[in-house]
């Protein structure tokens, strides 16, 4: 009989070491749903713009719970109970927060799977998991879908001062390199506690609570909405559009299987059952790196031009303006492109698109962030703060974009 040393120590670059706290969370690292995160990037296609953004979701995730184990020791100290068994739930919970991700993060969501977001994707796996572990995740997912009574724990999984955001924030900015985005989640933590079953930071930890919201704000313009980013994601869920189209019409397609049967069916939440779940769980990068691979030389135009725009960052032209690009200016581009290249209007417009970002470092209608006054009193950060920027944090910042063939732009 083997004895499986479980109690293992990982080694972070940003937090040092990572203990796995007991067998459980253990056996769940180790199950092939987590192993999958190794090879789901958690910046996307940022890479294509910082050459070091190639960290992945099991990095983030085992971040996550690392400081949660910080969290509740630093709770545990100031006095709020906190039993084993919630313990165990919440670096569950956090642990597994991110594992319905599907490659590339984001720009899956809306293509491989529709109207199908990655937290009900989450859910799906830990009730698998639930299964598996005899019941073993049940109050980590009573946490994670805020049916638990204690408030405060849903808060430290969710909300907009949580593990997540703290860890996915120094981790970026470590791996892009864009210093701004750095936080001091350590303070963050010591400062603080539950009153009332809900979470606060005590008021001498304003300012670091003032840096985190800048830094998520300036991380947002800087990386996560960064235009060559957001061509980049643009263009793979155009290329998995037209891939869908094209199955659908009979074309066979050479990819993986697990990506070709989301290529053939119509996935609702209604019908991801367990083998729809299964075959989700066997995507990752590779899948859609490969199918790329394989694509940029196919005979559809369309399919060969847009694989090609991604493995060789050729991209397209993107424009971001404060004034919102008319329906005009966007047909002028089809017409245009169908023209040059004797192609449909409907498969030119697979080049040109145009929509809106936006960037909110913190939503006043959101959960707020609570700073415990030393009178005992409890305020929203943005009415304690002296800082008259955070109430500018609070307004959405909306830019808009358009996306077109460089031959354009030179024409």
């Amino acid at each position: 009989m083997s004895h499986i040393n479980k109690l293992k120590i990982l080694n972070d670059p940003i937090y040092g070491f990572i203990t796995i706290p007991d067998t459980l969370i253990y056996d769940l690292v180790q199950h092939p749903y987590f192993q999958r995160l190794r090879r789901i990037s958690q910046m996307g296609l940022s890479y294509l713009v910082y050459p070091g953004a190639h960290h992945t979701r099991f990095h983030h995730a085992l971040g996550c719970m690392h400081i949660m184990q910080k969290a509740v020791e630093v709770i545990r100290f100031k006095g709020t109970e906190i039993s084993k068994e919630e313990e165990r739930a919440l670096y569950v919970a956090i642990l597994l927060h991110d594992i319905g991700h599907g490659p590339f993060s984001h720009a899956m969501e809306h293509s491989i799977v529709e109207d199908v977001n990655h937290e009900s994707i989450s859910l799906l796996f830990m009730d698998k998991l639930n299964a598996e572990f005899k019941g073993e995740l049940s109050l980590a997912i009573q946490i994670f879908k805020g049916d638990y009574h204690r408030k405060f724990m849903l808060q430290l999984i969710s909300s907009q001062l949580d593990m997540d955001r703290m860890d996915y924030l120094k981790r970026d900015s470590f791996y892009t390199g864009v210093a701004e985005g750095n936080i001091n989640s350590d303070r963050l933590i010591q400062m603080m506690t539950v009153v009332d079953d809900t979470l606060v930071i005590e008021e001498k930890g304003i300012y670091s609570v003032e840096k985190f919201l800048m830094a998520r704000r300036l991380m947002y313009w800087q990386a996560y909405l960064h235009k060559t980013s957001l061509v980049a994601e643009l263009i793979l869920t155009k290329v998995l559009k037209r891939a869908k189209e094209l199955t659908q019409r009979g074309v066979v397609l050479n990819c993986s299987q697990p990506l070709l049967f989301f290529m053939q069916n119509k996935i609702t939440l209604e019908s991801f059952d367990n083998t729809t779940l299964d075959l989700f769980a066997q995507l990752d990068d590779f899948d859609i790196i490969s199918a790329l691979k394989n694509w940029q030389s196919h005979e559809d135009y369309v399919l060969s031009s847009l694989s090609r725009m991604i493995i060789n960052r050729d991209l397209l032209k993107i424009k971001i303006s404060e004034e919102r690009f008319s329906q005009e200016d966007a047909d002028t581009y089809i017409n245009t492109f169908a023209k040059l290249h004797n192609i449909s209007l409907h498969d030119a417009g697979y080049f040109v698109y145009k929509g809106k970002i936006k960037n909110q470092a913190y939503n006043k209608e959101a959960e707020p962030i609570r700073i415990f006054r030393k009178d005992k009193s409890i305020e929203d950060v943005v009415t304690a703060s002296d800082q008259l920027n955070l109430k500018a944090l609070t307004k959405p910042v909306t830019k808009f974009y358009i996306c077109f063939p460089k031959v354009l732009a030179e024409n």
